[in-house]
């Protein structure tokens, strides 16, 4: 026997659901409907791709939390050929939440305009709710150009159409007039003879007065190709209209209506109606809210186990909005670079200190890895050429960590990527050498465990005021017990730093970090990336080695020092670089056996032939001893092996 229905459960719910079949707007609709995508023809030059998007990048990572706040952002980042202004705005009428979804969806479908291998320095993206603009070009006081276009709908109005028609170009013609009036803003309908037109116009915030009234005018004698299409749009530079014979737009007060109030009776209703509804919304709304924190709870707690306790209840814990205010919510000027794991700011906290807030990227599979690894292996060391953990912060809608402030900048800043500091001296390149290979002797040796950072390199090496280098950026770091020689591990870095044993077998050790070392060492020394490659196509770590068969390692010094250091000095420390990127770990030093090589008469090894380096143009020193055992190329000449590990690898930076 079937159960009654239950009707004091049913009939609230009825009542719901006749509410929304009314013909009234949903205040959930985000109007994320992709009206127009229109992209510009002028790219990048190849030098310029890199710059161009990541400055792209960071102007939509500085559009969002404007959007949020303010509802329309205006943005400039880089310089020269490679600046991006960029401009987002939602339609007047949408509600906060509705704004931030539809401006979501935008961002991802923006990037169809800047395929990387092309860098198209400028596009444009019209939803019905939203609107987002990027260009190489100062364009915020631009009202029309030469790329507007009128977009009308694929169906025919099927009334009368001679009566629809003036209808819609009346509509046009009034909100034109209302809206430069009304803040750039205005919707509202024409009802005549039984034909309802409703539109709406808007002006981008930066087009106001006489540049708003002369877009929407434009608008509206543009608009007169669309009807009898029962709907069309206007897509300027600096404004958009629309009209549709169904109501798209939400409650607010129509201000360019031009018929009868046949309406009124029904809004009386709909009010009545509301309000019951309204009381039945607030408490499913308080329901949902309150099981939404709980499950966030749990999620938190699964993700970030043990350690949310141990943080909340330490020195270690600093509230979200403190560090928030600090960097004055995050503003672009305080911006002080960033990676693959995050954005780093500097911020100032109440008692004055100066520190840097890395905000931990939540739509990476590794960024529970990444804080777990800041805050519980490295939280508890101190040494002056490791950068220190000041504390975190997990209570908020991301994960910060909060470091002390190195003044300046990374040591890839300062070698590669700003042309206005003075050239790194002789004395400060082998200080930073000495100071990188004792902070990675404390992590391998001196600390309570032994940690392997998996990621040194040029732009995770920070400079003091004094030019001490301290290593920072421990996310990928990795505990070694102290019963294992090795652990294996999925393969995570920076190509032209791994170790060719855990690249191809992902065999993890110390000396992984050492021949990292290596090669940062030469770089150093050199002044040259590892990816530079000279006119005659040798890398180089190719030409060092060459250089080294000649018995001239001084001669790879960088240019720049135009022969001021001591040739001895810097042969020396190009050998021990060579020594700590052999091909095979067992003959690579310790990192503590490196720092006495740097600091004392100590003996250099003789090294033997990097890998990655093709045999017949290896120069004249040659290994000694041909057999498989020792063979540096045994790995690395198969170049199906190399190619074949690259999707594993992350952060490419």
């Amino acid at each position: 026997m079937k159960k009654p229905f239950n009707f004091p459960f049913l009939f609230p719910f009825l009542l719901i659901l006749s509410f929304f079949r009314l013909p009234i707007q949903s205040s959930a609709d985000p109007r994320a409907t992709e009206a127009a995508l229109i992209c510009s023809n002028n790219t990048a030059s190849p030098a310029e791709r890199s710059t161009f998007v990541a400055n792209f990048l960071d102007s939509m990572d500085a559009v969002t939390p404007l959007i949020a706040s303010q509802r329309f952002a205006a943005v400039i980042n880089g310089t020269g050929n490679t600046t991006v202004y960029a401009f987002g705005e939602c339609m007047n009428d949408l509600s906060q939440s509705d704004c931030d979804l539809c401006f979501a969806q935008m961002k991802t479908q923006i990037l169809r305009c800047l395929p990387f291998q092309l860098a198209t320095r400028g596009g444009r993206l019209f939803y019905d709710g939203c609107y987002i603009r990027y260009d190489y070009y100062n364009f915020f006081n631009e009202s029309l150009s030469a790329v507007d276009r009128t977009v009308c709908g694929k169906l025919d109005y099927s009334g009368n159409r001679s009566v629809f028609s003036d209808s819609a170009m009346k509509l046009a013609r009034n909100l034109s007039a209302v809206a430069p009036k009304n803040n750039g803003f205005a919707v509202g309908l024409v009802d005549f003879r039984n034909v309802s037109v409703y539109g709406l116009g808007q002006c981008w915030k930066f087009v106001r007065g006489s540049s708003c009234s002369k877009c929407l005018v434009d608008a509206a004698k543009e608009i007169g190709s669309c009807p009898p299409k029962s709907e069309g749009r206007v897509l300027n530079a600096g404004c958009y209209f629309r009209y549709s014979t169904e109501r798209f737009y939400f409650n607010t007060t129509a201000t360019a209506t031009g018929g009868n109030n046949r309406r009124r009776r029904l809004a009386i209703i709909l009010a009545s109606i509301s309000a019951a509804v309204a009381a039945a919304l607030i408490i499913s709304t308080v329901l949902f809210c309150a099981r939404r924190r709980v499950v966030r709870k749990r999620k938190e707690k699964r993700q970030l186990g043990p350690l949310v306790a141990i943080v909340n209840k330490s020195k270690l814990n600093f509230s979200y909005e403190t560090l928030e205010k600090a960097t004055n919510y995050f503003d672009q000027s305080n911006k002080l670079g960033q990676g693959g794991s995050g954005s780093v700011y500097k911020g100032t906290l109440s008692d004055g200190r100066v520190v840097a807030i890395k905000r931990l990227f939540f739509n990476t599979r590794q960024w529970v890895d990444h804080f777990f690894n800041e805050v519980n292996l490295i939280s508890g060391i101190r040494h002056k050429n490791l950068v220190g953990l000041l504390g975190c912060s997990i209570t908020g809608p991301e994960s910060l960590l909060v470091y002390e402030y190195v003044p300046n900048q990374s040591l890839h800043d300062y070698l590669f990527g700003n042309k206005n500091v003075q050239p790194l001296s002789w004395g400060s390149r082998v200080k930073i050498v000495l100071g990188t290979a004792e902070g990675l002797a404390y992590l391998h040796e001196e600390s309570n465990v032994k940690i392997i950072h998996r990621d040194i390199k040029l732009s995770n090496i920070l400079l003091d005021h004094d030019f001490t280098p301290k290593i920072a950026d421990f996310g990928l770091a990795r505990l070694l017990p102290e019963d294992k020689t090795h652990i294996s591990t999925a393969i995570a870095g920076t190509l032209g730093y791994m170790a060719p044993e855990y690249v191809v077998r992902g065999k993890l050790s110390e000396k992984a970090d050492v021949y990292s070392f290596g090669v940062f060492a030469i770089e150093v020394i050199t002044g040259r990336r590892n990816g530079h490659f000279y006119q005659d196509s040798t890398s180089i770590l190719q030409r060092v080695w060459n250089l080294y068969g000649e018995g001239r390692l001084y001669a790879a010094v960088d240019p720049i020092l135009a022969g001021d250091y001591p040739r001895d000095e810097a042969s020396r420390l190009l050998q021990i670089g060579l020594v700590c990127v052999q091909a095979f770990a067992d003959l690579r030093p310790s990192m503590s056996m490196v720092v006495k090589m740097l600091t004392a008469n100590y003996e250099i090894p003789q090294p033997k032939q990097p890998p990655y380096l093709h045999p017949s143009s290896s120069g004249s020193m040659k290994p000694q001893n041909s057999s498989d055992s020792s063979n540096p190329n045994l790995y690395y000449n198969s170049r199906t092996s190399q190619n074949s590990m690259t999707q594993s690898i992350i952060d490419p930076r």
